[in-house]
């Protein structure tokens, strides 16, 4: 009796936690998503709005969405009704790195009148370099704006997944990579990789281009059954930088692998060493 009188008390505490609104978990916060209105916030770049606009147009089908200018995001910020779709160069304070910008989910929150960073972050991924643009984002942009849309639904689905974005993201590299051919430039290994380090893990269906067009083409002609390399870092990486690593699929535009490292002397900006070990892992 003890122990049933225990375990109703703790569901009945349960329930007045639900009631008084302040269950927080992700999955719970998520559960509105398809029925809201995602806010695209256009940044004021217009070559990277463009093709945000276009991108945005092509891949987004799971909620209703309209596009906004900054005006109209500080406007709305505080409106849980709206989420909204961003460019930023940091998410919060405690996972800043104000030398990339990231394309990011949050939800309007009353608690965005202190900031953005007070909203809540359902995903950030990495599009390219807050000191100057390459041109590959304009590539990849679409594929990372798909990956933004399935990795929130299967968010919603499951609270694993929700706290759990780069092993979600790696999966897909675990079940389905040992069949896929991989295309990345040299200038996206990291220099510390040596010679012997690629004939060890480089088997003949990861190939290495000679320079990024060539694996961009790749990705842009759509190839089947093929995986691209992107790597994000700030164009002046310092010892707090933070590198991202990517490997998308050119014919559906899922990500495959997203893997970070700090840079340092030992591990410069692009694949290292450990990457290759892991696609190797699974071939």
């Amino acid at each position: 009796m003890k122990r049933f009188i225990t375990s109703l008390a703790a569901t009945l505490f349960c329930l007045a936690l639900f009631a008084q609104g302040t269950v927080t978990t992700r999955k719970y916060r998520l559960n509105d998503f398809t029925d809201k209105v995602t806010q695209v916030v256009l940044s004021g770049n217009s070559i990277l709005d463009g093709a945000l606009r276009q991108e945005v147009s092509r891949e987004w089908t799971a909620s209703a969405y309209e596009f906004c200018s900054q005006a109209e995001f500080e406007a709305r910020k505080t409106q849980d009704r709206y989420y909204f779709l961003l460019l930023a160069d940091t998410r919060s304070k405690e996972n800043s790195d104000p030398g990339i910008t990231f394309l990011t989910l949050v939800k309007g929150d009353p608690a965005a009148k202190d900031g953005i960073a007070k909203m809540p972050e359902i995903i950030s991924l990495p599009v390219c370099s807050a000191q100057g643009n390459s041109g590959r984002e304009l590539v990849y942009l679409g594929a990372l704006v798909n990956a933004i849309q399935e990795f929130t639904l299967a968010a919603m689905e499951s609270e694993k997944t929700a706290y759990q974005m780069e092993d979600w993201f790696n999966e897909n590299y675990a079940q389905y990579g040992k069949q896929k051919r991989i295309y990345i430039a040299l200038t996206d290994i990291a220099p510390q990789v040596s010679e012997r380090d690629g004939d060890k893990y480089l088997d003949d269906d990861i190939l290495l281009c000679d320079d990024e067009e060539e694996a961009d083409k790749m990705f842009q002609l759509g190839s089947y059954n093929t995986l691209v390399g992107f790597v994000v870092a700030p164009s002046v990486p310092t010892a707090d930088s933070w590198c991202y690593k990517m490997l998308i699929d050119a014919e559906s535009h899922k990500l495959f692998y997203l893997r970070r490292h700090k840079v340092t002397n030992r591990s410069g900006v692009g694949f290292l060493t450990e990457d290759l070990k892991r696609m190797a892992k699974v071939r």
